[in-house]
């Protein structure tokens, strides 16, 4: 059996091994992580080797952890990391590069239709109907996306929503209350299959799905990185955040909404900003909990997302793809029978 795991920000971490009676057998660790003393990769492997091949990754971890030499330096990976390519390896786990990846950045819709189409693609490929892709977000109006646990009543003030234009309506995944202004967020899906994070928690899957996207900041000279569980921020402040559904057939819905020029004091009046929820975040404003793209980079929101779209390309091969009628109608249904419909929206009042 064969695992690999790049840690996000890190390095690739190899696993390989045999399973014999339910035991791991002839294991052996790769990568081009840094590693002091050199045979303290001996003692990792020898610290899997006959381990249970049912054992979770908290166990492997731990393995590896207490036959560590106390002077031993871990640069680039960790144990936690081991753990994550050994349950990759163990659950047939793929790779980026087993795909062939599409990128659609197509017409401004409804919020609705946007939160339809995330469910009608992310089921297509649970079901194989059609490869994953990535898929950039235009609006065509003002909207306050809750999350799928979320009180309404608790989370959005209607009268602010409705004075600023502010449509509201409820997505799938889990997580928080986002304000999505036209023409000041930018908002991408992407649509995989579970293998793809295979043998990963959520949280070590949610900084692996979008470490691509921390290399095109990067790239931008934004100082990017990942806050557990699911934010995207930089030294000037928070610039994003992340949501994500596994879908029974194997689809896996994980989007991102990041700020690129949000205006605070709208926000406050759309959404009911708890003080424990924004003392929670060490941030004395509610004004300032979102940190615009555009004042760290000086660039239009169109160039931003033309080098995330390069940078997805250029990792792993995307090619540009367009959104079936037939999807469209799937997705118009769905907002019919579902997103539009006031019984989801109060499903939790």
């Amino acid at each position: 059996m064969h695992g690999e795991y790049k840690v996000p920000g890190g390095k690739l971490v190899v696993v390989d091994f045999e399973v014999a009676e339910g035991a791991i057998s002839g294991f052996r660790l790769a990568g081009d992580f840094f590693l002091e003393p050199d045979t303290a990769i001996d003692d990792i492997n020898a610290a899997i080797e006959g381990m249970s091949a049912n054992a979770d990754a908290a166990s492997y971890a731990a393995a590896v952890k207490q036959s560590l030499p106390a002077d031993a330096v871990l640069l680039g990976f960790s144990a936690e990391g081991v753990a994550v390519a050994i349950r990759r390896a163990l659950s047939a786990a793929t790779s980026w590069h087993d795909y062939d990846w599409q990128i659609v950045h197509h017409k401004a819709v409804s919020p609705a239709m946007h939160l339809a189409l995330d469910e009608v693609l992310a089921t297509e490929v649970g079901d194989g109907v059609r490869g994953p892709l990535l898929r950039i977000w235009e609006w065509d109006e003002s909207a306050v996306v809750i999350g799928s646990f979320q009180s309404l009543k608790n989370e959005v003030d209607p009268e602010g929503a409705a004075a600023h234009g502010y449509e509201v309506v409820r997505r799938i995944s889990g997580g928080g209350a986002m304000m999505m202004e036209k023409g000041a967020i930018i908002t991408y899906s992407l649509y995989v299959p579970a293998a793809l994070v295979g043998g990963m928690s959520f949280a070590d899957s949610y900084a692996f799905l979008d470490a691509w996207v921390l290399q095109a900041l990067q790239s931008l000279g934004i100082e990017a990185s990942y806050q557990p569980l699911n934010d995207i921020t930089s030294p000037k402040g928070k610039i994003g955040g992340a949501a994500q559904k596994r879908l029974g057939n194997g689809g896996v819905l994980h989007h991102v909404t990041m700020s690129y020029d949000m205006d605070g004091d709208v926000m406050t009046q759309v959404l009911r900003i708890g003080r424990e929820k924004i003392s929670d975040k060490g941030i004395a404003s509610a004004a300032k909990r979102v940190d615009p793209l555009r004042s760290q980079t000086g660039l239009s929101r169109e160039e931003i997302i033309e080098r995330m779209k390069a940078t997805f390309a250029g990792l792993y091969g995307a090619t540009p793809g367009e959104l079936t009628e037939a999807e469209y109608a799937a997705a118009e249904e769905l907002v019919a029978s579902k997103f539009g419909t006031e019984a989801w929206l109060q499903r939790v009042p």
